[in-house]
C-alpha cells in the first residue's frame, strides 16, 4: 500500500495534464459543430427551414442526452474495471465516432452518430473521477479546478473551431480533423496516463471493511448533486433570451450577435481564470466555505443583470457570475470524493455529471418559460431565488 502511495504521488500531476488536454479535445468534439450544423443537415439533403431546425435540435442534444444515460454507467464499471480503460475507451470511440460524423449521408445517420458519441464517450466525467480519485487530498481542489478549466475551454473553443475550420478545409474534413485529434488523446492516455492496479489480495475483505467504516451518506451526496445541477442551471438559464435582451439596448443584427457571443463568452472565460484559484482556496480554507460563498455571490450578482442600462454592464456582471462558478464544480467533486468509499466514487461521480446535464437541459427550457410568460427581467431575479436556495441549503448543510 505504501508504495502504491509513492507510484501514485510520482505520477499524479502528468495524469492530471493527460486528462486536461484529454477532456479538451473531446469537449471541443461535442460543441464544434454548433456554428455549421444547419448547413451540414442542408447538405444531407434537408431543404425546408422547419426541417433543417428541428433536425439540428435533435442531433445536437443527442450527445448530451445518451451522456446523461450512461454517465453513471461508466463511473461503476471504473470503480470495477479501472479508471484509465474507461478513457480509453472514451477517447478511441469519440475518435471513431467523430470520424464517421464526416461520413454521414443522411440526416438520420447524423442523429444517431451523435446519440453513439454520447454513449461512447464520457472523457470529461471520467477524467473528473480519475484526477478526483488520484490525486492527493490537499490538492483534489486545485488539481478539480485545473481540469475544470480545460473543460470549459473546450466549450469556449468548439464553437470558436467550428466557425472558423468549415470555410477553410470543408464540413466533412473538419470531422475528420477532430477525429485524428482525439486520436492523439487515444494515445496520450494509452501510453502516458498512469494508474495505480488494485491490489487483488484480500479485495473483497479490505473492500468490506472499508465500506463498512466509511459508507455513503446520501443526504449530503444528494445535495452535491442537486448544487452541480443548479450550477448549471443557472449558467444556462439566460441561453434562450440573451439576444432578445440585448437587442433592447443595441442596434442592428451584427451587433447584438457579436454582443451575444461576448456575453455567453465573458461568463465561460470568468470561469477558466478562477476555477484553479478558487480549488485552491478550498484546499486550504475548506470546500463548503468557498462553494456556500460562490453561490450566494452568483445569486447577488443575478439582481443587477435584471436591471442593466447598457450591454457592456451584462458583460462585465457575467464575467464576475463566471467567475463566482469556476471553482464550485470541483468543490463538489472533492466533497463527494472525501464522503464516498474509494470503491464508489465513480458511481457517485457519474450520477453527478447526469444531474449536471439536467441542469444544461432545464436552464434554458426554465428561461424561455419564464421570459415567454414574465419578460425577460424576471429569469435573472427567478434564478436568483433558486440559487441563494441552493447556497442556503449547503449552509444549513455545513453547520450541521
Amino acid at each position: 500500500m505504501g508504495q502504491s502511495a509513492v507510484v501514485e504521488f510520482q505520477y499524479w500531476r502528468r495524469n492530471l495534464w493527460v486528462c486536461v488536454l484529454g477532456s479538451f479535445s473531446t469537449i471541443v468534439a461535442m460543441t464544434l459543430l454548433l456554428p455549421f450544423l444547419p448547413l451540414y443537415v442542408q447538405q444531407l439533403g434537408v431543404s425546408e427551414p422547419a426541417a433543417i431546425a428541428r433536425w439540428s435540435g435533435i442531433a445536437y442534444g443527442a450527445t448530451f442526452f445518451t451522456a446523461a444515460l450512461t454517465a453513471p454507467l461508466w463511473g461503476k464499471l471504473a470503480d470495477r474495471y479501472g479508471r484509465k480503460l474507461m478513457l480509453i475507451r472514451a477517447s478511441l470511440g469519440m475518435a471513431v465516432a467523430m470520424s464517421l460524423i464526416g461520413m454521414a449521408t443522411a440526416p438520420w445517420q447524423l442523429v444517431a452518430l451523435r446519440l453513439l458519441a454520447g454513449l461512447l464517450g464520457g472523457y470529461a466525467s471520467g477524467s473528473t473521477i480519475l484526477v478526483a480519485s488520484q490525486t492527493p487530498k490537499s490538492q483534489t481542489g486545485w488539481a478539480l479546478g485545473i481540469l475544470a478549466s480545460g473543460i470549459m475551454a473546450g466549450n469556449v473553443v468548439g464553437p470558436l473551431l467550428g466557425g472558423a475550420l468549415p470555410p477553410l478545409i470543408g464540413i466533412r474534413q473538419t470531422f475528420w480533423l477532430t477525429g485524428a485529434v482525439i486520436f492523439l488523446a487515444f494515445l496520450a492516455t494509452t501510453f502516458l496516463l498512469k494508474e495505480v492496479p488494485k491490489p487483488k489480495t484480500r479485495e473483497k475483505t479490505s473492500t468490506t471493511e472499508h465500506e463498512a467504516e466509511q459508507p455513503v451518506n446520501r443526504s449530503l451526496v444528494r445535495l452535491m448533486w442537486l448544487s452541480g445541477m443548479l450550477l448549471i442551471f443557472a449558467n444556462m438559464s439566460i441561453e434562450p433570451i440573451i439576444t432578445l435582451y440585448i437587442g433592447q439596448f443595441v442596434q442592428g443584427d451584427q451587433a447584438v450577435t457579436f454582443m451575444a457571443g461576448l456575453v455567453m463568452s465573458a461568463a465561460a472565460l470568468g470561469s477558466i481564470l478562477s476555477a484553479p484559484r478558487l480549488g485552491k482556496l478550498a484546499d486550504r480554507i475548506g470546500h463548503w466555505r468557498v462553494l456556500t460563498a460562490g453561490l450566494l455571490v452568483c445569486a447577488l450578482l443575478l439582481i443587477p443583470q435584471a436591471f442593466i442600462t447598457a450591454a457592456w454592464q451584462l458583460v462585465v456582471l457575467r464575467f464576475l457570475m463566471g467567475m463566482a462558478l469556476g471553482g464550485l464544480m470541483p468543490c463538489i467533486t472533492a466533497i463527494i470524493r472525501h464522503n464516498v468509499p474509494e470503491t464508489q466514487v465513480g458511481r457517485m461521480l457519474g450520477y453527478s455529471t447526469s444531474a449536471q446535464y439536467i441542469g444544461q437541459v432545464s436552464g434554458p427550457l426554465f428561461g424561455g418559460f419564464v421570459g415567454g410568460a414574465f419578460g425577460m427581467r424576471p429569469v435573472f431575479l427567478a434564478t436568483c431565488v433558486v440559487m441563494a436556495m441552493c447556497s442556503w441549503l449547503n449552509w444549513r448543510r455545513s453547520r450541521g
